[in-house]
């Protein structure tokens, strides 16, 4: 498979570095090496330039921050290039051709008691968020030094005692349109990714749950981005997925370093053309499609996805597949679900590289439910079908060592209807292929895969050890 064909596309978004473009210009991002079959849109020069200059004493730089976009939209720069707090909603989806120089640092106030009456609220998977961005030919960029910095601390502790809590997504792009918005080029991280030239790039930080959401948005180009998370207390930093990408169209999120706790890169419903390429993962839940199937009355498509050049350590889980099963099913206190309909299909995997993760390759047709009884059941029943299909689905090149857990498991393909059930109406996990995959246990012992309600098409699972 090469780089999937888009379907249409508007917008691009990358924090990209200052130290690839002239001094004081915008720099100049390519997708790279593969893209989503056409070119992002090039950006006009722009002719005015509005510094914000941050409050004293952290007080609330919001409004100051608001009018600078005001001021410079179409066809300006707005420079953040101080310490700036964020007090209250930020509501930036009406810009159109506008640079954004995030030079310097964004803390975000965490008063828990004053944000929760006041973010922009999601249905899905009941979300928010304190700013967002969206609008048309909109670049964002740092040179190696700009920051977020969520500081979610006091949400993960607060967490620990009601996991109910609405945690906001600390960067979100929603209603993005024609053109593109760069993130680039916060700096540090300790280890030097082997595939990527600098180790030099953006910094967003302790974000109070996932990092970034990329919805109702097209043509986005993310790059060379530094996420890292941490607790300092015994209670830990949870759901910071690096990116969740939610009815979206021709994204491509590459050469970026993710430390965080659950997925690295999520392609959540409605994701359709997207390639990641050249990420570095550690600690999180795996590079996954989903989880889909959610919401009774929906239908979810994830279509056309080329994930390539993955180093993936200390993981749950490398490459994953979850899909709902076909009736409610209460996994936490704040996710539940099943019973949705839709497809995943034509998905690639290509080139990755395993270090202690506990599966390289995971498809879990029955997320969030452990019986397999039910999960054959469910997905078959006239009173409740659930169309959920995976199907055209590429694993290639996987190398590496898994952890100690499975041991001597290295991958588990789970689907949810075994082909031979009279009740069938249509299979449920079609043409699964898998091929040069050599991944070890890390006992010496032959390398064992759990496969279950399995159709590989035309072909074997070539599985080497």
């Amino acid at each position: 498979m090469v780089a999937p064909t888009l379907l249409g596309g508007l917008l691009a978004a990358a924090l990209v570095p200052f130290t690839h473009a002239a001094a004081g210009g915008r720099p100049d991002i390519k997708a790279a090496p593969f893209h989503p079959g056409r070119a992002f849109p090039a950006s006009a020069p722009r002719t005015k330039t509005c510094a914000v200059k941050a409050g004293t004493n952290g007080s609330d730089d919001s409004a100051a921050i608001l009018q600078a976009f005001h001021s410079c939209n179409n066809g300006g720069t707005v420079v953040l290039d101080k310490t700036y707090t964020i007090c209250n909603p930020l509501d930036l989806t009406f810009l159109n051709a506008v640079d954004v120089a995030l030079t310097g640092t964004v803390n975000f106030c965490d008063d828990i008691d004053h944000w929760l009456p006041r973010t922009f609220k999601y249905t899905f998977q009941i979300s928010s968020s304190m700013w967002k961005f969206g609008g048309k030919d909109v670049n964002i960029y740092g040179n190696g030094v700009g920051t977020l910095n969520g500081n979610g601390q006091k949400w993960w502790d607060r967490f620990a005692s009601n996991a109910t809590l609405e945690r906001p997504i600390l960067f979100v792009t929603d209603d993005s349109l024609a053109h593109s918005l760069i993130y680039s080029h916060p700096p540090l991280m300790n280890s030097h990714p082997p595939h990527l030239e600098s180790q030099e790039r953006p910094l967003k930080k302790a974000s109070k749950q996932w990092f970034n959401l990329i919805a109702n948005s097209t043509d986005v180009l993310i790059s060379d981005i530094n996420i890292k998370v941490g607790s300092t207390s015994s209670n830990p930093a949870k759901n910071t997925d690096g990116w969740d990408t939610y009815r979206s169209d021709g994204i491509v999120i590459q050469n970026s370093v993710i430390n965080n706790g659950d997925d690295c890169v999520s392609f959540k419903p409605n994701s359709t053309n997207i390639v990641v390429q050249n990420l570095v993962c550690n600690g999180s839940h795996g590079i996954s499609v989903g989880s889909l199937g959610q919401y009774i009355g929906t239908f979810d498509v994830v279509e056309n996805l080329y994930v390539y050049n993955t180093s993936m350590s200390n993981a749950s889980d490398g490459a994953r597949i979850k899909v709902w099963p076909g009736m409610d099913t209460p996994f936490q206190p704040n996710l539940s679900g099943g019973g949705g309909s839709g497809y995943v299909k034509n998905v690639t995997y290509d080139t990755f590289h395993n270090d202690n993760n506990d599966n390289a390759i995971t498809i879990d047709q029955c997320y969030g439910q452990k019986n397999q009884t039910i999960c054959n059941q469910y997905p078959v029943s006239f009173s409740r079908q659930s169309n959920m299909t995976i199907s055209d689905i590429y694993f290639r090149n996987f190398d590496g060592t898994v952890s100690s857990k499975n041991d001597p498991r290295v991958g588990s393909l789970v689907c949810s209807s075994p082909s031979s059930m009279a009740l069938i109406t249509s299979q449920k996990c079609v043409n699964i292929n898998a091929s040069k995959i050599n991944v070890k246990a890390p006992s010496g012992k032959n390398p064992q895969w759990l496969c279950v309600n399995l159709d590989t098409g035309d072909q074997e699972l070539e599985i080497s050890s």
